[in-house]
């Protein structure tokens, strides 16, 4: 049930304090409209970005703003200056995003400041002759929700009791044609063009973004990343790096593994796990229970 219609559907009487209640059944009911207007989480977030060994400059950039439910990877394209011109604009806007009252709040700032990074991006590219761009990928966060959001090729896993999923689809001209039945899956695997984005910011006066939506779960862990992670490392071994480590170690081991592969194109790769606050928290921090054997 959405945050707002629980919240709407109980009502507290302002003059009322926990004093005023005896027994544990008031305390019982009064933790359950807490646990009804909201859970609360905290995060644990790695982040890596690096150059690769076949680049000479970075065009990859990303952003950790916990306090606002925001992080995000993007991946600029159109040479030296025009693809880290295009992902810091991304990065800049987003930055000012601020603390949101609600989840429809922060999914309106994000798209926002999005397409005031879009605008600029393209008067950039007007002036200096160029077609520049930059993929998006990221993820929101409010109380017990989560959105992804993202434009381009650059990815998000999520790993919920042990299994990866992808969350985001590729924009990419191999998985147009796949969609459209032109191709099969094994002819899109080995498609000449199948790295080809269909989509960026900054490429037209307009922003096409793709949302998915879900609940939070204690422990789940979102993996951000460039394509020049997946290039190199499969699905199974980011789930098991992701799952099996803290964020920032696991950040660690998979830029590693790129390196080893050759790493043939900037690696960005942002970790992210969440944490229960409600459900980590003693159950007698609440009631004037005594533990045993406490």
């Amino acid at each position: 049930m959405p945050y707002a219609t629980a919240a709407r559907r109980v009502r507290i009487d302002p003059l009322c304090s926990l004093d005023d209640y005896s027994g544990t059944l008031s305390k019982i009911f009064l933790w359950s409209v807490f646990r009804m207007m909201g859970k609360s989480f905290r995060f644990e977030t790695g982040a890596v970005s690096h150059t690769g060994l076949a680049r000479d400059h970075n065009e990859d950039r990303f952003l950790s703003e916990p306090a606002s439910g925001l992080w995000l990877v993007a991946d600029g394209m159109g040479g030296h200056l025009g693809g880290e011109y295009a992902s810091g604009s991304i990065v800049d806007h987003l930055a000012s995003i601020g603390k949101p009252s609600s989840a429809p709040d922060l999914q309106a700032r994000f798209v926002e400041r999005i397409g005031r990074a879009n605008d600029e991006i393209q008067n950039h590219a007007l002036s200096s002759g160029g077609t520049i761009g930059s993929t998006v990928v990221a993820l929101l966060t409010f109380e017990q929700h989560f959105a992804c959001v993202w434009s381009g090729d650059s990815r998000i896993y999520m790993v919920r009791d042990g299994q990866l999923t992808q969350l985001s689809r590729d924009h990419t001209e191999a998985n147009e044609l796949l969609d459209r039945g032109a191709i099969t899956a094994e002819e899109a695997e080995s498609w000449p063009r199948k790295n080809v984005i269909t989509r960026a910011v900054g490429v037209g006066e307009e922003v096409d973004l793709d949302h998915k939506y879900g609940t939070l779960r204690n422990r789940d862990t979102f993996v951000l990343c460039s394509d020049g992670l997946t290039a190199h490392v499969d699905d199974p071994e980011i789930r098991e790096i992701a799952n099996g480590n803290q964020p920032q170690k696991a950040c660690e081991m998979l830029l590693d593994m790129t390196l080893d592969r050759g790493a043939t194109d900037n690696t960005t790769v942002m970790i992210v796990r969440a944490f229960d606050k409600t459900e980590v928290a003693a159950f007698s921090e609440f009631f004037d229970i005594q533990q045993q054997g406490a």
